[in-house]
């Protein structure tokens, strides 16, 4: 069951998303070669807590850290270590919160020093498929929109998406209805209403779309060992088109959009 949010919620909810989008661009200031991510993971749970919220994923089903952080053929849902980061890794960080009854959630890919033409095309379009996503978030699409939007901009620039994993419905629970694939045919699916909030995700790999799980049961990795990016932003649906909660500098979907992150 998909739930429509309330003006006042979609407030709380910008406060809970405002916080992850804070603590996510401190992180992302401190990516560097030597850095290691177990660092990046105590920095995180710290400055939320520090605002009165708590990591909505540690201890999520078991998960043990506060930051999803996956590194190259990572995909998503990587542990945080002590090992350092290295001249031209890239790194997705995940992370989510719960503050005053609702859940943030957002994920950003950097690169860590000077990084290859590929990973700075990998980074590119994920994040340019995230907007373009959004974009379809308006009241009458049909959520597939959504999906093929990510879908078409990955694919022409040689890329895939990944199958395995998708965006999800947020508010008081951090995974809601509606499921939102990355990849489909377009006017399929329920229609978007205004009220609906959704964490848009795109996961994109330099190869092929296929992923396994290692063996902590969390982390997984491409298949066949190719580079993967992963965005994310948390967005209500209103009567005047998508509104990105997970932002702390209130841009409209294109200006974000034009922006270049590397």
């Amino acid at each position: 069951m998909v739930i429509l949010k309330s003006p006042s919620e979609i407030e709380k909810m910008r406060q809970s998303n405002v916080i992850v989008a804070e603590i996510l661009e401190i992180l992302r200031r401190k990516v560097q070669p030597g850095v290691d991510t177990l660092t990046l993971n105590n920095i995180a749970e710290k400055l939320a807590l520090a605002r009165n919220a708590r990591p909505a994923f540690k201890g999520y089903r078991g998960f043990p850290y506060s930051l999803c952080a996956s590194v190259n053929q990572q995909v998503v849902h990587g542990f945080p270590s002590r090992h350092p980061l290295k001249e031209g890794d890239i790194l997705s960080m995940d992370f989510g919160i719960f503050h005053d009854g609702y859940y943030g959630d957002a994920a950003v890919t950097v690169p860590v020093g000077k990084v290859s033409e590929l990973a700075r095309h990998l980074i590119q379009i994920t994040r340019e498929a995230l907007f373009l996503g959004i974009e379809q978030a308006v009241p009458g699409n049909r959520l597939s929109d959504i999906s093929h939007a990510i879908q078409s901009h990955v694919e022409a620039a040689g890329l895939s998406v990944v199958r395995k994993f998708v965006g999800h419905g947020i508010g008081k629970a951090l995974h809601e209805d509606p499921q939102i694939p990355n990849y489909g045919k377009p006017g399929m699916g329920i229609r978007l209403k205004p009220g609906m909030v959704l964490a848009i995700e795109p996961m994109v790999n330099a190869g092929g779309y296929e992923v396994k799980t290692l063996q902590d049961g969390w982390t997984t990795v491409t298949e066949d060992g190719s580079l993967s990016a992963h965005f994310e932003h948390t967005v209500a649906i209103t009567e005047d088109g998508p509104v990105i909660l997970s932002t702390t500098d209130g841009e409209s979907v294109n200006a974000q959009r034009g922006t270049n992150p590397v």
